[in-house]
């Protein structure tokens, strides 16, 4: 892992490390949400096949894994427990806490301190670590699907305390907007963001700026559109000219569009990853970057 041969592909698009630690890996990572079952509840459809997806992902020298004990809830830590324990070396697994799910499979936000310590003990427990190796604390916002103002500093700082404890090796925050992240940077420091954004939906546009300055992760939740699956025919139009798919080249417009930018797209399918992981190898012409710029 990491040696630059992988599976035929010359890079898995970089390397990137998260601030103050040691921690390094391949910008093109994996999610594991939809390991879990429909509406990301219950078991998956095929066990094997899911094992099987994770196996692919660090056989094809991915070491970045997004999680969270509230997907299934419990399945895919479990999961990835299945397929891969004893973690290979230099494997990061971050999950993120700030929610729980109802027996209806809504989900329901909920920081509370007591919540918030469940969470990561659940983490610890069902992926079976002795320390967490980064936990991004979910803000909630405009229900969920867009960042807020609600203050940080308690939820926060109750996950600082598990960090001092030395059971959460790093902290992040997800779904938070640049005053939230000031505020956080009070507490304990961040290492990464994880935030909305994708070639059709760039509010984030400064904010990735700035937090490149900072050397700081920004992880593109909804990297191909989510529950909506992108739609554009100028994606269209320039995948057809490079012979790729249109998924692809967002995946790979993400890549190019700054250095400090961390792909985790999910599947639950061997092929779909490994389309996803070819985008690690497309690089876009200055005219195709126009015309994607301009979605």
């Amino acid at each position: 892992m990491g040696n630059g041969k992988l599976n035929g592909r010359a890079t898995l698009a970089g390397k990137f490390t998260f601030p103050g630690t040691s921690m390094t890996v391949h910008r093109m990572g994996y999610g594991a949400m939809q390991l879990a079952g429909p509406g990301v509840f219950g078991l998956p459809r095929d066990l094997d096949a899911a094992v099987a997806v994770l196996r692919e992902v660090v056989a094809a020298g991915v070491n970045h894994i997004d999680t969270s004990d509230f997907y299934g809830p419990h399945v895919t830590n479990q999961i990835i427990r299945k397929a891969l324990h004893p973690y290979p070396k230099g494997l990061v697994i971050v999950t993120k806490v700030g929610a729980r799910r109802g027996n209806d499979k809504s989900w329901i936000h909920d920081v509370t301190r007591k919540n918030l310590i469940d969470s990561v003990h659940d983490n610890l427990r069902n992926l079976e670590v002795d320390a967490l190796d980064v936990v991004n604390l979910r803000a909630w916002g405009d229900n969920g699907q867009a960042p807020g103002e609600e203050p940080l500093a308690e939820p926060l700082s109750a996950l600082a305390e598990l960090k001092q404890q030395g059971r959460i090796r790093h902290l992040g925050l997800s779904n938070v907007t640049p005053k939230q992240l000031k505020e956080a940077q009070t507490i304990t420091e961040i290492v990464c963001i994880q935030n909305f954004y994708n070639v059709a939906h760039r509010n984030d546009d400064a904010f990735i700026d700035d937090l490149a300055q900072q050397e700081i992760g920004y992880v593109p939740f909804f990297p191909l559109g989510g529950f909506n699956p992108l739609q554009s025919s100028a994606l269209d139009a320039v995948a057809a000219s490079l012979r790729a798919t249109p998924m692809q080249v967002a995946l790979a417009w993400l890549l190019q569009r700054s250095p400090n930018i961390l792909l985790i797209p999910g599947t639950s399918s061997v092929q779909h990853l490994r389309e996803n992981l070819e985008a690690a190898t497309l690089a876009l012409p200055v005219e195709a970057l126009v015309r994607l710029n301009a979605i």
